[in-house]
């Protein structure tokens, strides 16, 4: 085997591998410390010693086995200072398996990740890093802050849950309902990683991470059949996945929505994630944020060609989204059906009340470009993709950016 096979088995391995590692570590020791470090050494001495001996039969397999004896000896090194009581426990002992509907190691990771006693951000902070296995500078990028700030963060969060004593677990039945939806926003966010990852150096689609967050939707809406949202943004995730082939050409290269070959789109997807869609229409419950998302995603993933979109329904589905969730970037998105019912002028002025809140934002500048590229003006086009560009974190997304820039002559 080449070096060069040894090293897509280690980044194949760190990617299917990381999260089953650090779960089942957490499970054992209780301690995410612990679990991270540990999990870190096990793929450092694979980078060590696959070169030399071999890619083992089972990765996962050697990974979790090294994985514990490393955790065994950092347990030790702190046994020095504490009683070898501990120590005997982890060593000799087979802990009892958590108690929780379904029996899922991740499962439970999410929950410690996303206890409501930590804030937002760091609940998705910690289930990139602990979860996702994502660098501390990739989430810094993905959240506009510094690593060191980051790494911060990620100290702090995984402190509180020690000291908090949070449990390792799936929640109980009745304390489900108010845990689910910042599990939901956090693994949302998860794919949106993957879906667009923004680190300049990260493929710019991770498919291992859009995998494990629809593994992991999946997962609670088994607990939670009757929940809407569960529901909701399972069809999301689904009706995204679907046209992930298509989205990045073979030269690196963003493909936007109305340029796709929609021939190559995941049909089985399409299909599962227009029944779950249906499913909650027929439901006739109000729809929460995901299911109106899931709905737009429907009507796009419905029509054969970009020519066949029914943009009319489109926006009526962005106007009950606005309601639910007024926030600058639904009414950018908005903004952009509108441009096609009413023209591009239209939907100009309607971006460029959003210039103070969404300054920032790349898609905010590409989205000004496109409708000024529509109305003929070029120099103000061409000065708006500068500004997405210098933004966009996504290669992907820089290389469509770029040439659409330079199309302007």
């Amino acid at each position: 085997m080449s070096a060069a096979d040894v090293r897509e088995a280690i980044t194949r391995a760190h990617h299917e591998e990381w999260a089953r590692v650090v779960a089942a570590l957490a499970r054992r020791f209780g301690d995410l410390d612990i679990a991270e470090e540990a999990a870190s050494e096990a793929f450092a001495t694979a980078v060590e010693r696959w070169p030399a001996d071999g890619v083992p039969p089972n990765p996962g397999a050697w990974l979790t086995t090294t994985a514990n004896r490393k955790a065994i000896d950092l347990v030790r090194r702190e046994s020095k200072r504490g009683g070898k009581q501990k120590e005997a426990r982890l060593l000799y002992d087979d802990p009892p398996e958590p108690l929780g509907a379904i029996d899922d190691e991740r499962l439970r990771l999410i929950f410690t990740c996303c206890h409501p006693a930590l804030a937002m951000e760091t609940r998705v902070a910690l289930t990139l890093r602990m979860v996702g296995g994502l660098t501390a500078a990739e989430i810094a990028r993905a959240f506009l802050v510094r690593e060191t700030a980051m790494g911060r963060r990620l100290t702090r969060a995984k402190a509180k849950i020690k000291a908090a004593r949070i449990p390792y677990r799936v929640p109980s039945a009745e304390d489900l309902p108010g845990r689910v939806s910042g599990v939901l926003a956090v693994l949302y966010l998860v794919f949106n990683e993957g879906y667009l990852a923004t680190g300049p150096d990260a493929d710019p689609v991770r498919h291992d991470l859009t995998a494990e967050a629809i593994r992991l939707t999946r997962l609670v809406r088994a607990l939670m059949p009757q929940d809407g949202e569960a529901a909701g943004l399972l069809a999301l995730m689904l009706l995204t996945e679907a046209r992930r082939t298509a989205r990045v050409s073979p030269s690196g290269e963003l493909i936007a929505l109305d340029e796709q070959d929609r021939g190559a789109w995941d049909r089985a997807l399409i299909a599962e994630g227009h029944r779950l869609v249906r499913e909650r229409l027929a439901a006739g419950a109000a729809p929460g944020r995901y299911q109106v998302l899931a709905a737009i995603n429907a009507v796009h993933t419905s029509a054969r060609d970009v020519r066949d979109t029914d943009w009319s329904q489109v926006l009526a589905l962005y106007d009950r989204l606005v309601r639910l969730d007024p926030s600058p970037v639904v009414a950018l998105n908005r903004a952009i059906s509108v441009a096609e019912l009413d023209g591009p002028q239209v939907a100009l002025a309607l971006v460029d009340r959003l210039e103070d809140e969404l300054a920032g934002y790349h898609a905010h500048h590409a989205t000004r470009a496109d409708l000024l590229r529509r109305l003929g003006r070029g120099p103000e086009s061409r000065a708006a993709y500068d500004k997405a560009i210098d933004l966009a974190g996504n290669t992907a997304e820089i290389a469509w950016l770029t040439r659409r820039r330079d199309q302007l002559g």
